[in-house]
């Protein structure tokens, strides 16, 4: 007995000397902590001890290989999978992050500030384990003309439109197809069309009629009545697109006042013959110097004779209207010789008219109202389009003759 009591003693202060110098050590995983008393010297042993297995991406702190002292806590987080998502391309990311930032930071993932992200960013992962993220892209947007550069996400043309809060009237128009795939670097064009009424007033031009008169000398002319333009209203349906004018259709038109024509007599007595007339030389005019290239010109072209002057419209020839004026050869520094080689001064009495030449050639045969048929034989620097000068004997001829619209006829 007295053995036995002194082994049982002995095993007593042996298990109470055992037990004294374990080590107190909290175990904290995902949370919830648990107590051990332990005689192991490192983490790892303890972990060993206690048969808990720790997974190559889970959080353990200390690391397994620290040693342990009485009250250590160790901190073990276990790791989770997670799939993310990149523009549909998806991949596996063991994380024990729970904030989604630090999530994207441990698979080693940028985002710009434009990116589309779920959950979004800076919030907690929660139960999800899977995160979608939408790297944006630079579209150009084109509104009303203006040009703009926008970071986008937006998969079709109406969905971009529509994120970026672009509404688009009855009348406008969006270039691309509503459910075109907007790509990188492509553009979203909008046409503003505009529908508008413009009412305006606009001039008539008269018309010029001639009468006979038997009490004028033939090639003689006298205006009995002013034209006087008209006035109309039109109104138009105007189409603008991105505030440019691009149709303009006449919808109505009225008349506020009607033109008055321009009356003017011609003149169809002949001219009492002389005695002994002299034989008329046909000439053309000029006004000033002689056209740099006169001396080169070949023998001046065939003209009218004033002796035989023509007031008759003829039949035929091209027929269209222009503004004519009158001058005279007498001018000062005027050779008298025309830009094809005639002399006026030496023939007074020819019918001859400067003319651009862009439009009546010279050299041709021209019917002109109230004065005759003539040869366009002569320029002029003011004479330009639709314009004739007409040449006459005398100053005051020209200053009576004045600036008229008259008819004429190109007759070869």
């Amino acid at each position: 007995m007295s053995i036995l009591t002194i082994a049982l003693f002995a095993g007593v202060i042996t298990y109470a000397v055992y037990e004294g110098t374990k080590k107190n050590v909290t175990l904290s995983e995902d949370g919830e902590q648990t107590e051990f008393r332990t005689h192991a010297d490192t983490v790892g042993e303890l972990l060993d001890e206690q048969d808990i297995a720790v997974g190559e991406h889970d959080d353990l702190s200390p690391a397994k290989d620290e040693q342990l002292g009485d009250g250590a806590s160790i901190e073990w987080k276990k790791a989770r999978q997670f799939t993310i998502s990149v523009d549909g391309e998806e991949s596996k990311v063991w994380s024990t992050k729970e904030n989604v930032d630090a999530l994207l930071a441990d698979a080693g993932i940028e985002l710009s500030e434009h990116d589309a992200i779920t959950p979004a960013r800076g919030s907690e992962i929660g139960d999800t384990d899977t995160v979608k993220i939408e790297k944006a892209y630079e579209v150009a947007m084109i509104d009303g003309g203006r040009e703009s550069k926008i970071w986008t996400t937006s998969t079709t043309v109406a969905d971009f439109l529509s994120k970026q809060g672009i509404k688009i009237g009855k009348n406008d128009r969006v270039e691309q197809g509503m459910d075109e795939i907007v790509k990188p670097g492509s553009s979203v064009k909008v046409v503003r069309v505009e529908k508008v009424t413009d009412v305006v007033e606009e001039s008539t031009d008269f018309t010029v009629q001639t009468k006979k008169d038997n009490s004028l000398l033939t090639g003689k002319e006298k205006v009995v009545r002013n034209g006087e333009q008209g006035k109309v209203k039109r109104t138009y349906e105007i189409i603008k697109e991105d505030g440019k004018e691009v149709t303009r259709k006449l919808q109505d038109e009225k008349v506020v006042k009607k033109p008055v024509n321009k009356v003017v007599a011609i003149g169809t007595k002949a001219p009492v013959p002389a005695s002994a007339p002299a034989k008329a030389v046909a000439s053309n005019t000029a006004k000033k110097a002689v056209a740099p290239n006169a001396s080169k010109q070949q023998a001046a072209p065939k003209v009218v004779q004033a002796s035989a002057p023509r007031s008759e419209e003829p039949a035929g020839g091209k027929e269209f209207y222009v503004t004519a004026t009158a001058y005279t050869a007498s001018c000062n520094g005027c050779s008298g010789i025309t830009a094809t080689g005639i002399n006026l001064k030496a023939n007074p009495g020819a019918k001859v008219i400067a003319v651009d030449p862009s439009v009546i050639p010279l050299g041709s045969k021209v019917w002109v109202e109230g004065y005759g048929t003539a040869i366009a034989g002569d320029t002029g620097g003011a004479i330009k389009g639709n314009k004739i000068d007409i040449f006459v004997p005398t100053k005051d001829q020209a200053y009576s003759f004045g600036r008229k619209k008259v008819k004429i006829k190109i007759l070869n």
